[in-house]
């Protein structure tokens, strides 16, 4: 099986020493759970869960650049793929955060780690639209089609269209925008709690697109693109199966899912998604209270490596 573009052979990764949940985006993250549970205990059972994944991931031939996560003014530094992305060409890019406290996650030595041990060409830093308010929280807010170079968006406050716009014509991807709510007429917050495109298919909370007109053009465009697109629930979606990545393994691809997401799934979809990746599902209930799971924790690197 011949390598895609779509799917990154190496990640980055942040292990939480002071994780929680982040009081500061609760408001708009109706995935975040309300924890009686707080203090070290949670730290290290987030830890565990995480060390856990980062194991299995490189058992299957990923190579994973894991940094600690030791500040503890960073409750969602777990979650690295908020602030920066990189692509194909030696581009970064680092994003706006919404959350005052998500910006300080931003590490210089994450950058120069990529620089170093990749081929980097330039870095594109837009969190000087943050004083401005606005927002676009990387590869949560959108959820990125290398191959066919779309960006997938929901249209939230995490999302600006002038940040996505500039994005789109800096890096060459064209925007798709569309809203998105569950059937309580709460707004998706993020693009990747609905959303994951592998190589040959797509995770999809289709009946949760609002508008059936852009619906049917998503769906259009992602099987134009020869894809199989399989539908979630939006029941799927509150146990996290379309927060997926698609990875590049030892022995072929992968999607790693977490374990809640992977048990959301039903034997036909299963079986679709298996005739082009291994289905690698992880435990991290714990990580998942925060309102993220896998595709969360996981900064994919679309860069050349040095030799």
């Amino acid at each position: 099986m011949r390598p895609s573009v779509q799917v990154p052979a190496a990640v980055v990764m942040v292990r939480p020493h002071h994780f929680t949940v982040n009081t500061q985006t609760a408001q708009d993250n109706a995935f975040q759970a309300q924890m009686d549970v707080q203090g070290s205990d949670l730290s290290r059972r987030a830890y565990d869960e995480h060390t856990a994944a980062m194991a299995e991931l490189e058992r299957r031939g990923m190579r994973v650049h894991v940094f600690e996560g030791t500040d503890a003014a960073t409750p969602d530094c777990v979650f690295p793929n908020n602030w920066f992305s990189t692509h194909a060409g030696g581009h970064v890019a680092i994003y706006p955060m919404k959350a005052a406290n998500r910006r300080l996650e931003r590490r210089a030595d994450v950058i120069e780690l990529l620089k170093a041990k990749y081929r980097v060409q330039d870095v594109i830093d837009y969190s000087g639209l943050e004083p401005d308010r606005l927002y676009l929280e990387g590869t949560g807010a959108m959820v990125l089609d290398h191959i066919d170079r779309v960006a997938y968006a929901v249209a939230s406050d995490r999302t600006n269209s002038i940040a996505l716009e500039r994005f789109c014509t800096h890096f060459n991807f064209e925007p798709m925008v569309f809203p998105a709510a569950d059937s309580r007429g709460v707004n998706i917050y993020h693009t990747n709690v609905l959303m994951c495109i592998g190589t040959d298919y797509a995770l999809l909370g289709t009946d949760m697109i609002t508008d059936d007109a852009r619906r049917d053009e998503v769906i259009t465009r992602l099987q134009d693109s020869g894809r199989d697109v399989i539908a979630l629930t939006e029941a799927q979606i509150a146990q996290f199966a379309g927060n997926a990545i698609e990875l590049q393994g030892r022995d072929g691809r992968l999607l790693a899912l977490s374990q809640t997401a992977y048990d959301a799934l039903d034997p036909s979809q299963i079986a679709l998604i298996a005739q082009s990746a291994t289905l690698v599902p992880l435990s991290i209930p714990t990580i998942e209270m925060a309102g993220g799971s896998v595709r969360c924790t996981i900064a994919g690197i679309h860069l050349a490596p040095r030799r």
